[in-house]
């Protein structure tokens, strides 16, 4: 009999479910025994999106609470730190709040989310209200955080009170978890209220940890280390642990080890070259990582589709707008270099700044993020950046395609010659056309990448081009006679049917790739839908790319 395998936790982020419901577990427990023998009273975590920070921050809430159930730690490696547990397992009030979900258009709508926030956290702890420990005048602070109406100066107060309240009643200090600090002062951003929010966050903070008598010791994770000036002014007992830092390197992702070990309980082994390709490659401090949430994802997926191909997950969390505002400075000439070299595999070295005043310096945004990361030795500031695996390399080729479609129709004259030429059978002027945008767009010339995968790339180019004739006809990968046609295009006037086949010339032979791409329509009989639509006249075209060049040939039925 089979034995039944433990559940996948996709998306999962409180540890105590992830342990009490037989969820697998990568254990990361080793974490809270590493930050307590290196004492830090307030540590900041600067890690991307998706790499278990959350469910790390539950994991301490669980540790550290008096709730606690600790069975649940039971057979981690935590467990083994016996006088650590017996000390601080189940030890003290911890306040635990994550400043994920706020998303607003004005800061007056962010602050009444943040605020929410807070009173659920407060509303946990109701029992202070009848607290022997606590005067009249502590409750009805207290019960300030727990209206609906919360004010501005009770909100950035209210993490402080919080913690004075329960100290008070418990007779010991607390422990503070705010998880995604930094998401309010991204989306601020990109609403326009940056420095409003950061006011808010910086008073919020500054009462929580810096003025804090009650505080025994805090965590906060997010992306972004948002510099000290700017947001933890005066704050001289903050621990930073960030992408580069060796320490705590192995908590957040999965080492090569754990994946093989997942990989092997799901009898899933087989997989481990293209999980690997895809969703490995990120350097947090001398340790190379994958992000969970792919591996997770992808195994649940191969488990029930053993031959599935691997997916882009994270392109679907997450707005990738740091990416798309890189794409969009692609018309300055040494940035779009500096693309084409990122998607082809190279490594670019650019000055990081370790704090961000804003989140507006674009390269340091992109490494904070994900979207880049560490290859070799950081000299200074000079840090060599690379795009971590092939799922990243999609987003950036994603987003190269949508920036250019989002831009081509604004060159009217040049589409209407492009596509004129296409029409009348002008060989010489589709490739004089094509060459041009070709030279203008973002090439993908990565020599790891599939010839198919570039023409694809290609193929997608001429589609946007030939998306502005709106009446035309037009039919990408159409089966038609005996196989599927790269791009048919139907005039909107005369009886000219066109064939389009792109190939790619992967040893720079373009003619040869012309010959091949018309071989292939004469064998398919790609003309077969268009001559039965009434086109009598069939104009097949050959088109070969390589790099920035593409050479044309026509055919003609």
């Amino acid at each position: 009999m089979q034995t039944q395998k433990k559940k996948l936790p996709i998306g999962m982020e409180n540890f105590g479910d992830v342990r009490t419901e037989d969820f697998y577990y990568v254990d990361k427990t080793g974490m809270i025994a590493e930050l307590l023998y290196n004492w830090g009273a307030v540590n900041l975590f600067t890690r991307p999106r998706r790499f278990g920070k959350s469910l790390n921050i539950s994991m301490l809430e669980h540790f550290f609470s008096l709730q606690t159930e600790k069975s649940i730690f039971n057979g981690l490696e935590i467990a083994d730190e016996e006088a650590l547990c017996r000390e601080y397992m189940g030890k003290y009030p911890v306040v635990s709040i994550s400043l994920k979900g706020i998303d607003a258009r004005t800061c007056q709508m962010a602050l009444r989310m943040a605020a929410r926030i807070v009173r659920r956290a407060a509303s946990k702890v109701q029992y202070l209200l009848e607290s022997e420990a606590l005067s009249e005048s502590d409750k009805i602070e207290y019960s300030r955080l727990l209206d609906s109406n919360m004010d501005e100066a009770v909100f950035c107060d209210s993490l402080r009170t919080l913690s004075e309240m329960l100290e008070k009643h418990h007779h010991t200090k607390v422990i503070l978890l705010i998880d995604e600090y930094d998401v309010p002062l991204e989306k601020a951003y990109a609403n326009g209220y940056y420095d409003e929010m950061l006011s808010l966050i910086r008073r919020l903070l500054g009462e929580a940890l810096k003025t804090n008598s009650s505080l025994k010791f805090a965590v906060l994770t997010g992306c972004l280390r948002i510099s000290k000036e700017s947001i933890f002014t005066g704050l001289n007992n903050l621990k930073v642990l960030s992408l580069a830092d060796e320490r705590f390197d192995k908590y957040f992702g999965f080492t090569d080890q754990e994946v093989r070990e997942l990989l092997a309980y799901y009898d899933a082994v087989d997989h481990y070259d293209v999980v690997k390709k895809w969703y490995n490659g990120y350097q947090f401090g001398s340790r190379n990582v994958y992000c969970p949430w792919d591996v997770l994802n992808y195994c649940d997926r191969i488990r029930s589709e053993p031959h599935v191909q691997p997916e882009n997950y994270w392109m679907h969390t997450s707005s990738n707008d740091a990416v798309k505002r890189f794409i969009q400075e692609s018309a300055n000439a040494a940035t779009k270099r500096e693309i084409e070299c990122l998607v082809a595999g190279e490594v670019i070295t650019k000055k990081i700044y370790p704090e961000l005043t804003s989140i507006d310096h674009i390269w340091s945004l992109l490494y904070a993020t994900g979207y880049l990361t560490q290859r070799g030795q950081v000299k200074g500031r000079q840090v060599p950046l690379a795009i971590p695996n092939q799922e990243i390399r999609d987003i950036f080729e994603t987003q190269i395609m949508e920036f250019f479609q989002e831009n081509v129709r604004g060159d009217g004259e040049t589409l209407s010659r492009f596509c004129d030429a296409l029409q009348s059978g002008s060989q010489e002027d589709v490739e004089k056309v094509f060459t041009e945008y070709l030279r203008r767009s973002i090439s993908i010339r990565d020599t790891a990448v599939s010839s198919h995968r570039k023409e694809n790339f290609y193929h997608g180019i001429l589609i946007g081009i030939l998306g502005v004739k709106e009446r035309w006809g037009i039919s990408s990968n159409r089966e038609t006679g005996d196989g599927y046609a790269d791009i048919l295009v139907e005039p909107d006037t005369g009886n000219v049917g066109i064939i389009i086949e792109v190939k790619y010339a992967h040893d720079g032979n373009m003619d040869a790739a012309c010959a091949e791409a018309l071989k292939q329509i004469e064998h398919t009989r790609y003309e077969d839908s268009l001559v039965d639509d009434g086109r009598e006249h069939i104009l097949k075209y050959g088109i070969a790319c390589y790099k920035k060049r593409c050479r044309v040939l026509l055919s003609r039925s």
